[in-house]
């Protein structure tokens, strides 16, 4: 039912997780994809059209990432802002250095403004941006006060665009609880996950493909009347109206 033939997808953080999640299930929904990453680099794959590497969290690569995905794609109709850290250790406020708040900062807020700022003027007419937030964005998040922040200016950066950008843009945000990918490995380990699980209404963790199918859909025509809305993908964990 979900149909993107013709249309041209960028997805930042797209080498893995939910972000290569996102990326195949595009594509397999018939749009060319282009997958920004900073490290690694992903494997040569049916549906990458183009990786395009970069560090986001600097205006010049953002701006740099996003022309050489116009290049190999010859236009933009999706935007996935899907990157971002979460740093593993509890640090309560207090003991949080300037260099872990300006990273994660830097990572999760900074990147999402300056990948905005470049692709929005070359967004055709009926695109649609969707943003990766976070639970933590909505409640808060004890010891990873860096990551909740970002996530929840990053929810406010959905609502302020859906307005800015209406009526031919919608924006939207995904907001995952925990999910089963590399950035949350720590935290499973030693019967860790199994703890988590009993947590979440479901009882159990998402897969990559559990958040991706809800951001493929916020990109299809079925959502074409859904704009500054959080969408979210966390088993029951967070219950927001």
């Amino acid at each position: 039912m979900i149909d993107l033939a013709g249309k041209r997808a960028f997805v930042t953080g797209g080498s893995r997780g939910i972000g290569r999640a996102t990326a195949v299930l595009l594509a397999r929904a018939g749009a060319k994809v282009a997958v920004g990453y900073r490290t690694r680099k992903p494997a040569a794959e049916s549906h990458i059209t183009a990786a395009v590497r970069g560090d986001l969290g600097t205006a010049t690569g953002a701006n740099k990432a996003v022309a050489e995905a116009l290049r190999a794609l010859g236009g933009l109709d999706l935007l996935v802002v899907n990157h971002g850290v979460w740093p593993p250790d509890d640090v309560p406020v207090a003991k949080m250095t300037d260099e872990q708040w300006e990273s994660t900062r830097r990572a999760n807020l900074d990147a999402v403004m300056y990948v905005c700022r470049a692709a929005i003027p070359h967004l055709s007419g009926g695109a649609t941006i969707v943003l990766v937030a976070s639970t933590a964005g909505q409640r808060g998040e004890a010891f990873h006060t860096d990551y909740a922040a970002t996530k929840g200016a990053v929810i406010s950066i959905t609502k302020s665009l859906a307005v800015e950008l209406a009526p031919k843009i919608t924006v939207n945000c995904v907001a995952p609880g925990w999910v089963d990918t590399e950035m949350s490995a720590k935290p499973y380990a030693g019967g860790g996950r199994a703890r988590i699980e009993q947590t979440i209404p479901l009882r159990r963790v998402a897969s990559a493909d559990d958040v991706a199918g809800p951001i493929v859909f916020l990109c299809s025509s079925l959502a074409r009347h859904i704009t500054g809305e959080v969408l979210n993908v966390n088993g029951g964990s967070v219950l927001c109206g």
